[in-house]
């Protein structure tokens, strides 16, 4: 009787652990969904971004960029944003943005081909944006840049829904 007893012990005990297991592995599934529809990129007073591409998941409705800014020059200096568009029409946002000035975060605000932007941050500063990627299609190519004042011809960088 008491082997019984012991057996059914095993048993409960295997039961909660597979409970509990399944209940662990939902969460961390979650949490790695959640992390596919974000990024976070750094900044610094070498004009670059790190990572320089990124891969958007075509199953995320909402995506995130966070922009961390590493440097160590003043804002007047050195500020930095991060604008999306098509890569067709880097170089028109590019412009229009530098001639928008630092009072618009160096984006025409009215520029229809910007899908996406975040505002112009300086040294130790963190800024993020999240957009809809039923804006972006599979297969067209899509740019980031930076459209502080002449940032725009080095500090770019390129991305994809998959």
């Amino acid at each position: 009787m008491q082997q019984h007893s012991d057996v059914l012990t095993r048993k409960r005990s295997l039961l909660w652990a597979v409970r509990i297991a399944t209940v662990a592995l939902g969460t961390v599934c979650a949490a790695a969904s959640a992390l596919e529809c974000g990024i976070t990129l750094q900044t610094d007073d070498a004009l670059r971004f790190i990572p320089s591409h990124i891969t958007v998941p075509a199953t995320c409705k909402d995506f995130t960029v966070t922009l961390t800014h590493k440097g160590h020059l003043p804002p007047l200096a050195m500020s930095h944003n991060w604008v999306l568009t098509k890569k067709s029409d880097l170089d028109g946002v590019a412009r229009t943005g530098m001639l928008a000035g630092a009072d618009a975060h160096h984006v025409d605000q009215n520029d229809k081909r910007v899908i996406a932007h975040t505002k112009l941050i300086g040294m130790g500063e963190t800024t993020a944006v999240t957009f809809e990627v039923s804006q972006l299609k599979v297969g067209e190519p899509y740019v980031f840049l930076c459209t502080f004042a002449g940032h725009s011809p080095i500090m770019r960088g390129t991305l994809s829904v998959q």
